[in-house]
């Protein structure tokens, strides 16, 4: 089994060599996205923040934007700012030199107007990509991945066959010297107790326990009592009919491994092994911090169908609903509906889809990626000033 991947300076290993430009601030989304357009091999990040947050969503979409720029899937960054944004755009640039890769930095209002900056920012990013766009791949080991789990659009099949084959997958990218990350607090509710109880010591089960507390009370000051019920209709459409039911399922895909820690949203994974951060059930958004806090893949399994993907991050999709998967074939990797049907163990089916992670991390592409879904979005709790 090898792997291969790109060798950043900072000694982190990218599987994905791309050329990032970011807007900072919605004003410059449009801007951001014509210099895209118009690099053959430069990623868009929709950003639709920026500007006159509350202090936490503040430090969340800064960390975010730094995050996505320093995930070592990415070799170089361009970012474009407006200049009277409150999310302070030189200071996004500067922290995200400290990963050691190239980073360009543009003001709008500084440069004469979106038209000559989407032309000077066109020269910058092809002068990048010249540079650094045929950079080689080389070996590399397991020990540098960092596998983000997810769920979404889940229903029956979920928790009995995908997750526990990912789960499978989570185990054996860990006992191999990989990390893996898996979120999503409202999913993990009713079920805190048992990953409580896998954590290294008391503190960290402490911290998780913290955290559904707080999710609990911030729904329930929104108006939304959601323990004991499951607010999402392609949920209870699939058959899953309260949110224990549904997190029961959920905690599946972490493997039986221990928890090393727990982390705010897209904050910086350090350390080797098993990590939960906090996050929504919101798909997107959950994808978008763990990938910003450093995972370079991403396992997604879906049993209704969920087409999303990531600008920077590969996502393999996995499947074990039979009819989803034909009637979504076009959106999903892995159709592992062969252990409801006592064709495929989960261990079987879980060496199949390891296969399949380590020919996506050698450079075989996910059908997110060839469909191109770039969704980003991010995780924000306040009121925008």
């Amino acid at each position: 089994m090898k792997i291969f991947g790109y060798k950043r300076k900072n000694n982190k290993v990218g599987f994905r060599n791309h050329f990032l430009v970011v807007p900072t601030v919605i004003c410059a989304t449009r801007t951001a996205q014509e210099i895209a357009n118009h690099i053959d091999g430069a990623v868009f990040l929709d950003n639709q923040h920026g500007c006159n947050h509350m202090k936490q969503d503040h430090e969340k979409v800064f960390d975010v934007l730094v995050g996505m720029a320093s995930n070592p899937n990415v070799a170089g960054v361009l970012y474009i700012g407006l200049g009277c944004e409150t999310i302070p755009t030189r200071q996004i640039a500067e922290q995200a030199k400290k990963a050691n890769k190239p980073v360009e930095c543009l003001i709008i209002q500084e440069e004469g107007g979106t038209l000559q900056t989407a032309q000077k920012g066109i020269h910058l990013m092809n002068k990048m990509i010249r540079e650094l766009g045929n950079l080689e791949r080389t070996q590399v080991d397991l020990c540098d991945v960092v596998v983000a789990i997810e769920c979404g659009g889940s229903d029956t099949t979920s928790g009995i066959a995908s997750n526990p084959v990912v789960g499978y997958v989570a185990d054996k990218v860990i006992d191999l010297g990989g990390t893996v990350v898996f979120s999503e607090t409202t999913e993990i509710i009713g079920a805190e107790h048992l990953l409580a109880k896998r954590t290294v010591n008391k503190k960290v089960a402490e911290k998780l326990l913290r955290l559904v507390e707080r999710c609990e009370k911030s729904a329930l000051a929104g108006g939304e009592d959601i323990r004991g019920v499951n607010p999402t209709p392609g949920n209870i459409q699939g058959g899953l009919t309260t949110l224990e039911e549904k997190s029961l399922g959920a905690i599946y895909k972490a493997g039986t491994r221990s928890i090393q820690d727990v982390l705010e949203y897209a904050k910086p994974i350090t350390g080797k092994g098993l990590f939960f951060m906090d996050s929504p059930g919101h798909d997107v958004e959950s994808v978008t911090g763990m990938v910003s806090a450093g995972a370079q893949i991403v396992i997604f399994t879906t049993g209704r169908g969920t087409p999303t993907g990531c600008p920077i991050a590969p996502v393999i999709k996995v499947c074990a609903n039979s009819k989803t998967s034909q009637k979504m074939q076009d959106n999903i990797d892995i159709d592992v509906s062969t252990i409801i049907e006592g064709k495929e163990t989960i261990k079987e089916a879980g060496e199949r889809l390891f296969t399949e992670l380590i020919q996506v991390l050698n450079g075989k592409k996910t059908k997110t990626e060839i469909l191109k879904h770039h969704e980003f979005a991010i995780y924000l709790t306040q009121p925008t000033l």
